[in-house]
């Protein structure tokens, strides 16, 4: 029988852990906006933190479909830029510790390495497992981001009732280790959730810092941690001026956004069930990007 815990490395010197909550993210799968990338490097960036636990990379990543960067300086090879797969002990700006596990998605053995974080969180007397990230949503950047909170008991999603109901009844979607993780743990009983960010759909596939601050705020709801938010919102507050630059300078853009926050509010009941859309015809999430694209296009030609 295999053993799980030869995918992992434990650091030599861990300290005693009270019931501490467990973090994780990986990259690979969806994450629109970048939301759970963000948030996960603004805490390592921001909180004192230590690896104390190093997976395999080796055993679980294919790097054939997701190479390494190599540097070649002249005439040899100077630097490989080693993936890895990892767990930070991290503490809160109270003090309390937590863990946090970022890197890429495995690729293989995918049960083992669920196996794997079983074995460490009873290891660490794990209290509750969490992760978030973003998913693409029709709805504007006007309007607060919205949230689909998902877990394995649900007196652990109370605290986020103010994100409302969920919009999504049955459905069948690709997996991810990340929903295995909350899966496989649930059905052993244990404290598991999920944040999925809802991104407006034209900005999925650039950095949105504001869907990070909404991740971590619903984060913080969720344990008690309490994490420096004032760098994020701040770059939050600036991408959206960015953004309403772009909108306000391009009526295209400009009667595009507002069919989308007509739709929006049509949905979430905050108008009018009478002239509601006007005839506006909403655009797709690659309508709008595009749309953004040829903008800043056009900006970089005046400027050049």
């Amino acid at each position: 029988m295999f053993d799980p815990t030869d995918l992992y490395r434990l650091d030599e010197d861990i300290p005693e852990l009270t019931d501490p909550v467990l973090l994780y993210h990986f990259e690979g799968f969806v994450d629109a906006g970048a939301t759970g990338r963000l948030a996960m490097a603004h805490l390592l960036a921001k909180l004192d933190n230590r690896v104390i636990v190093t997976f395999d990379h080796d055993r679980l990543l294919d790097y054939r479909s997701r190479r390494p960067i190599m540097i070649f300086d002249t005439d040899r090879w100077t630097d490989f830029d080693t993936p890895r797969l990892a767990i930070h002990l991290v503490h809160d700006l109270e003090g309390r510790p937590f863990l946090m596990m970022t890197g890429p998605e495995p690729d293989r053995e995918w049960e083992a390495f669920v196996g794997a974080v079983r074995a460490l969180a009873d290891r660490f007397g794990v209290s509750r497992l969490v992760t978030a990230h973003g998913i693409p949503m029709a709805v504007p950047h006007t309007r607060p981001l919205g949230l689909t909170p998902h877990g394995t008991k649900p007196e652990a999603l109370q605290n986020l009732a103010g994100y409302g109901v969920s919009p999504f009844g049955r459905v069948q979607v690709p997996g991810s280790v990340a929903a295995l993780i909350e899966y496989r743990l649930g059905a052993d009983g244990r404290d598991a959730v999920g944040l999925a960010v809802h991104v407006p759909h034209y900005l999925a596939q650039a950095e949105y810092p504001q869907a990070a601050v909404t991740a971590l705020d619903a984060i913080s709801l969720c344990t008690g941690l309490i994490f420096p938010m004032d760098e994020l919102r701040a770059a939050a507050a600036r991408t959206t001026a960015e953004i309403q630059e772009q909108i306000q300078a391009s009526e295209e853009l400009a009667t595009a956004i507002k069919g989308l926050e007509q739709q929006y509010d049509a949905f979430t009941g905050g108008a009018q069930q009478n002239n509601l859309i006007e005839n506006i015809r909403v655009p797709t999430g690659e309508e709008l990007a595009a749309q953004f694209e040829r903008f800043l296009a056009e900006r970089e030609e005046r400027d050049s």
